[in-house]
C-alpha cells in the first residue's frame, strides 16, 4: 500500500496539478453543524437517496417538493405514524414516483430516526457524534436498522448530509485493489475492516478527512 502523498500526486497530476485539484476537494460538515440539522432534513435526504437509486436523479429532484408536501415536511413523528392506508392512497397520486416499497421505507426510516432521537436527544446528534475512524460500522447500522439504505445508497445519504465519509464507487474500489487493500469489492466484514484501516492510515498520514481521501483515491484511477 502506497503512502497517501504518492497517491495524491497521481491524482493531482491526472487532474491538472495540485492547485486545480485542491479546488475540487470539499470539506465535510463539522460535528456541531451536523448536530443542528433538523431531523426532518435527515429523513428528507435519506428518502431522496432511496428514490434516486434506480431512478433518474433529475426526475426525483423535480418531484421532491410534492414528496415534501405529502409526507408532512418529513416530520419524523407525523410520517412515522402514517398508516398502510395513508401510503396506499399516495400510490394513486400521479405527481409522485409511485413505488410502494420505497414509499413504505419513508415511514420505516421515520421510525428509525425517531428511535435514534429517543436515544440521543435528536437523530442528528447520533450521526454527528459517530467516530470517523469507525465509519464502516455506521454503514452497518444503516444496513441493519434502516430501510433500503445498504450499500452505496447509505453512503450517498451520509455524504449528501455532510458526514465525513468515503463512497465505495467503482473507481475507489479499483484504487483499493491496486493498493492491495482488498482483491475485490469489499462485501465481507473482514474486507470492510481492511478498507477502514487503510482509510484511517491515510487519514493519519495526511490529516485529511475521509471525504477528501475518497476523492483522491477515485481520481488516482485511470490512464
Amino acid at each position: 500500500m502506497q503512502d497517501f502523498e504518492s497517491i495524491y500526486r497521481i491524482a493531482a497530476d491526472r487532474k491538472g496539478g495540485t492547485e486545480t485539484f485542491e479546488q475540487t476537494l470539499s470539506m465535510p460538515t463539522d460535528a456541531p453543524t451536523l448536530a443542528a440539522i433538523p431531523d426532518d432534513r435527515w429523513l428528507s435526504t435519506m428518502s431522496k437517496c432511496v428514490f434516486q437509486s434506480g431512478f433518474n436523479w433529475k426526475v426525483v429532484d423535480n418531484k421532491w417538493p410534492v414528496f415534501e408536501e405529502v409526507f408532512h415536511g418529513f416530520d419524523i413523528g407525523r410520517t412515522g405514524f402514517m398508516t398502510d392506508e395513508d401510503i396506499g392512497n399516495l400510490l394513486s397520486d400521479a405527481r409522485l414516483i409511485r413505488h410502494g416499497k420505497k414509499m413504505v421505507s419513508i415511514r420505516d426510516n421515520a421510525r428509525f430516526l425517531a428511535d435514534l432521537a429517543e436515544q440521543h436527544g435528536t437523530a442528528a446528534r447520533f450521526f454527528a457524534e459517530w467516530p470517523t475512524d469507525d465509519y464502516i460500522s455506521l454503514l452497518a447500522v444503516l444496513k441493519k436498522r434502516a430501510a433500503r439504505l445498504g450499500g452505496n445508497t447509505g453512503m450517498y445519504f451520509l455524504r449528501f448530509m455532510g458526514v465525513d465519509s468515503f463512497i465505495l464507487s467503482r473507481d475507489v474500489v479499483a484504487a483499493l485493489i491496486r493498493e492491495g487493500v482488498v482483491d475485490k469489492a469489499p462485501s465481507s466484514k473482514r474486507d470492510q475492516d481492511k478498507v477502514q484501516a487503510a482509510f484511517n492510515a491515510w487519514r493519519s498520514q495526511s490529516g485529511r478527512p475521509l471525504t477528501q481521501i475518497s476523492r483522491v483515491l477515485a481520481c488516482s484511477v485511470g490512464d
